[in-house]
């Protein structure tokens, strides 16, 4: 039976709230989380899917530098452009590209560059191609990957997000994503922050107008489609403060900018960090039947820090999910369930909990007591 028990941390109450009022956000999907604590800032149907369009290239590209942190693959590497390559993604296509002339071999490096920067699709089919020998089986690999790292609202069908049936994301595995490409490969992500790229005599600007604000943005990606509307997946960092930010559903480029600039600043100037439990503290309890204790103590592994806007009235409260009663022998350091963090009803933080001893089956006396104490209680679960 899943339980759960509140726990109203008091020196918070009538003192926060994220209050959105200043903010006019028009985006369909969106999610605003602080990368130090994880906090959701902003939330709006962040596991809604829609078409990637260019954002699909965040897939292709952690695939690839997880090739390279293997050293499955040297940057020096070079790969042949194949016709394949060049129609689909190249001068023929009247899409983003780098103009890879066919027969050509560029290296990972410059593709990798002309990828990110240009949002050229001939450079991540040359890449998908080099790599598994053919653009299907590297799509393969994608979700592989994208199934490892936990992205559940995402499919891809091809390398580059050109429309294909099936083909989806959400902002939440976008934001993730981010996350993990930023952290897993800190000697690639400084490619996302080029602001231009010049390869074969051939200049081209990053599209992501992010770059060119003063708003401390050094990434990822964007993309969109006047069908599905335009997109956007950003990091950006200032005063110690990182943002990963994903959005979609814009009607055009300049509503894309402009929203995640007034997120972002919005992020950076409302909100400061707070402890509110630090690593091995108790935080609640779960009940223990037929064991040698009724119940067992809560703790959480790591400190457990969150960022609180500085003005608001409503309560902060955490609840504490598990299944249950638990049933002895209970093991120490078991994760047992989670603790939910939320202001305004809405869950700013989840992380797991974990049992502080183990707790051994009972004698007769001791299990019958359990018993008891879970009838009563479970007549209250029951009508609470």
């Amino acid at each position: 039976m899943l339980q759960s028990s509140v726990l109203v941390i008091g020196i918070f109450a009538g003192q926060v709230a994220y209050a959105t009022d200043d903010l006019q956000i028009k985006a369909p999907q969106v999610l605003l989380l602080d990368d130090k604590t994880g906090t959701v800032l902003f939330s709006r149907n962040s596991e809604q899917q829609f078409p990637p369009a260019s954002l699909a290239k965040l897939m292709t590209a952690e695939v690839v530098f997880d090739a390279l942190q293997k050293q499955k693959i040297k940057l020096d590497d070079s790969y042949v452009v194949s016709e394949h390559a060049w129609r689909t993604g190249g001068a023929p296509s009247r899409t983003p590209t780098m103009f890879a002339k066919i027969k050509s071999s560029p290296t990972i490096e410059d593709l990798i560059q002309g990828m990110i920067v240009q949002m050229a699709n001939d450079a991540c089919i040359i890449l998908a191609e080099g790599l598994t020998g053919s653009e299907k089986q590297f799509v393969t690999l994608m979700n592989e990957r994208a199934k490892l790292l936990g992205l559940e609202n995402s499919l891809f069908v091809n390398s580059t997000g050109l429309p294909a049936d099936g083909q989806h994301v959400s902002v939440g595995d976008l934001t993730k994503l981010a996350r993990h490409i930023y952290h897993q490969y800190p000697e690639y992500y400084p490619y996302f922050a080029k602001t231009d790229f010049t390869w074969n005599k051939i200049f081209q600007r990053n599209r992501n107008e992010l770059l060119y604000l003063d708003i401390g943005a050094d990434g990822m990606n964007v993309g969109g489609t006047k069908e599905s509307g335009f997109a956007l997946v950003t990091s950006a960092e200032k005063n110690g403060r990182r943002l990963f930010l994903s959005l979609a559903g814009l009607k055009n480029e300049k509503h894309r900018t402009e929203e995640a600039r007034q997120l972002i600043e919005w992020g950076m100037s409302n909100f400061d960090d707070m402890r509110l439990f630090s690593k091995g503290a108790v935080v609640g309890q779960a009940q223990v039947f037929n064991g040698t204790q009724s119940a067992v103590a809560l703790i959480v592994k790591d400190d457990v820090d969150l960022l609180l806007p500085r003005n608001g009235q409503d309560q902060l409260t955490a609840e504490i999910v598990y299944r249950g009663p638990l049933d002895a022998p209970v093991k120490a350091d078991q994760q047992v369930g989670s603790l939910k963090i939320k202001l305004d009803k809405q869950i700013v933080r989840e992380l797991p909990v974990y049992t502080s001893q183990a707790i051994e089956v009972g004698n007769l006396e001791e299990r019958s007591l359990g018993a008891l104490v879970e009838i009563a209680t479970g007549w209250i679960r029951k009508f609470r």
